[in-house]
């Protein structure tokens, strides 16, 4: 995650700018500067405000709190208070484009290269600092899509064909799984959205197709509940019937642990409102015709795809 704090401070926003990137009104603008100070712009010599890229960040997170319930007096005093003692609140993850001429310059594949040489190296504090970067330059599913998955892909072919070791790969996988889950705490739950339970099948190990598809849905304003691997079909059942969930998520990866779900859409008949049962994973494209096997609905070939299909179903259930 990328702090405010790191976010540049250079003042080339005007207030005009910085409303239609943020969707607050100028009133309200200058009204949360003079109540509750959370913002002192520069001013050109024309008097002008000026705003900074870290001005928008600062924006963007108050208004974040305030989409989720909190009140502007208290999420001022929060972000003031926080500043007080040192600690300055994490960017959110969509951040906007300020660093175009840099974005045009290092696309996506040259963050994948950066994070497979560090994670190679064991060194987490370089693996951090180039996925902050390839953060504040691109957007959530581009760096989830274009940067996390193709390194994963990279390290999982160089263990498979002998040119690493387990423990490098079990490394690479954790401090992605790690800042996946950084991710999602991220975003805030918003309990009037609708509400998807996402895991893996039962015996499924292999998480962060799933992990990426919760982050996805929470970014998009979903009340998401991650449940992790290997979740048991019972347990599911038993629980979404006391939650009463929109939606359920499963994934797998292999034939063995996509048979393990062929019943869940018969199962969750039991539960009244009955939620909409959505799977995917790398199995059902490589071999399509273990959909057929499935009850519920395919969510595509890709994590894009998912996050389509899985809007449309909740929209039309709704």
């Amino acid at each position: 995650m990328v702090s405010i704090i790191e976010i540049p401070d250079d003042p080339i926003y005007t207030i005009k700018s910085v409303c239609d990137r943020t969707g607050i009104r100028p009133v309200t603008l200058r009204a949360w500067e003079r109540r509750y100070s959370v913002l002192n712009p520069h001013r050109a010599d024309n008097r002008y405000r000026l705003y900074s890229a870290r001005d928008l960040e600062i924006l963007r997170w108050i208004k974040d709190r305030l989409d989720g319930g909190i009140s502007i007096s208290n999420a001022a005093n929060e972000f003031n208070t926080m500043v007080r003692n040192g600690i300055w609140p994490d960017a959110l993850p969509t951040a906007p484009d300020v660093i175009s001429e840099e974005k045009s310059l290092t696309p996506p594949q040259e963050f994948v290269s950066r994070l497979y040489d560090a994670l190679l190296k064991h060194d987490e504090d370089l693996a951090s600092q180039q996925l902050r970067r390839a953060q504040s330059l691109f957007n959530l599913e581009t760096v989830l899509l274009d940067v996390i998955t193709p390194c994963l892909v990279q390290i999982g072919e160089a263990w498979y064909y002998g040119n690493i070791k387990i423990t490098t790969e079990h490394f690479a996988s954790a401090f992605f799984r790690g800042r996946l889950f950084t991710l999602l705490q991220a975003y805030p739950m918003r309990h009037s959205a609708p509400y998807i339970l996402i895991g893996c099948a039962p015996d499924e190990s292999h998480e962060i197709g799933s992990l990426m598809m919760a982050v996805l849905l929470r970014s998009e304003g979903y009340r998401v509940e991650y449940l992790g691997p290997d979740i048991p079909v019972d347990d599911l059942v038993d629980y979404a019937g006391g939650e009463k969930p929109d939606m359920i998520i499963l994934t797998a990866t292999s034939k063995e642990t996509a048979m393990e779900i062929k019943n869940v859409e018969e199962l969750l008949k039991s539960i009244k409102p009955k939620p909409i049962f959505g799977y995917g994973g790398r199995i059902f494209w490589v071999e399509p015709g273990i959909q057929q096997k499935i009850g519920g609905i395919y969510l595509g070939d890709t994590l894009s795809d998912g996050v389509i299909v899985a809007k449309k179903m909740l929209k039309k259930n709704l």
